[in-house]
């Protein structure tokens, strides 16, 4: 009998959910592994069945799921698939979610309420998933209600990268939508080479709950380009409203930048309609060939993923990826 290495040999395997096909395809591209053949159908009931039909034991396994609606489904899809991966005795399990689910939800606002987005890392935990893989959670303080490592995820290099080639000539200003976001508006601005920032203030009607009434823009904005980030857009209403209102105080253009088009309801029509010069997503999201229209840019994550996985797999740095920064 030949003598073994003391050393086990590490295997990273793939695995992908049915929410989002192209942006998993594309991480194994980048990768350069396949995704791991599995069956999954569901029950005439809506029961979720999942089987993978290749030995898992001993693998560093990472499952990608993106949670777009029905988002309760796939949640519970992914949360199957990490049960099934820790019974068949995987060694490592990392849950990638690009966009967090329920991540609105991270405090209680009123009494009776829930901290849903608490949940989710609880049932992740309980499931078997040793690691959380996401990108650009709602706010940071979500890292801390899983127990165990979480790798936080930055779009906004790829995004600001991108309008930095496409508006080079033209003077900038960073807009946050609420003053909750003027700490992004500053890391946007060093990164754009110094840009001013300014945020619109908003007040709500007591009236009417709930709703948002974009009031007056801070900051100089007059005949400049304005870019508005966030980190999601949902309904498209208070970033349309935001839009408006920078170009009534003289803004010579808008350009939405956010990192999760969530894209609910007619939210593509309200953003092709508000004036806005081009909109930017990142695909953590799949958005259908009927959301889309002329003034969109839908940028690819899946680089980002790839070598995020490539330095847990490799027991490297996932900072050394945003600079030290993330």
């Amino acid at each position: 009998m030949s003598p073994k290495s003391g050393v086990p040999k590490k295997s990273l395997m793939f695995f992908a959910g049915r929410a989002h096909h192209e942006l998993a395809d594309e991480v194994a591209k980048h990768l350069n592994v396949t995704i791991t053949p599995q069956s999954a159908y569901d029950f005439a009931n809506g029961e979720i069945f999942v089987r993978f039909e290749e030995s898992v034991r001993g693998s560093d396994a990472f499952v990608i799921q993106s949670h777009c609606a029905p988002i309760n489904k796939w949640v519970m899809e992914q949360l199957i698939m990490v049960d099934a991966l820790k019974r068949a005795s995987a060694k490592r399990i990392t849950a990638i979610m690009p966009f967090y689910p329920y991540a609105r939800q991270d405090k209680k606002h009123k009494g009776r309420e829930p901290i849903s987005a608490r949940l989710i890392a609880d049932l992740f935990k309980t499931a078997g998933a040793d690691r959380i893989m996401t990108v650009d959670l709602h706010t940071a303080q979500i890292m801390g209600f899983f127990d165990g490592p979480v790798d936080h995820l930055l779009a906004q290099t790829l995004l600001a990268d991108h309008v930095a080639a496409t508006y080079l000539d033209e003077p900038i200003t960073v807009v946050s939508p609420d003053a909750g976001r003027t700490k992004l508006a500053e890391k946007w601005a060093d990164q754009l080479g110094g840009a001013p920032i300014a945020f619109i203030h908003k007040t709500r009607d007591p009236l009417k709950p709930n709703e948002v009434v974009a009031n007056r823009v801070v900051g100089e904005i007059k005949g400049r380009l304005c870019v508005v980030i966030d980190d999601m857009v949902d309904t498209g209403g208070t970033i349309s409203k935001a839009v408006g209102q920078l170009l009534a105080a003289g803004a010579s253009d808008v350009v939405i930048a956010a990192t999760h088009g969530v894209l609910s309801g007619n939210a593509p029509q309200r953003l092709a309609e508000c004036g806005a010069r081009e909109v930017i997503f990142t695909n953590t999201l799949p958005i259908e060939d009927e959301k889309r229209f002329p003034g969109m840019t839908v940028l690819s994550i899946a680089p980002l993923l790839a070598r995020a996985i490539q330095e847990v797999f490799e027991d490297g740095s996932v900072t050394s990826l945003f600079n030290g920064n993330a």
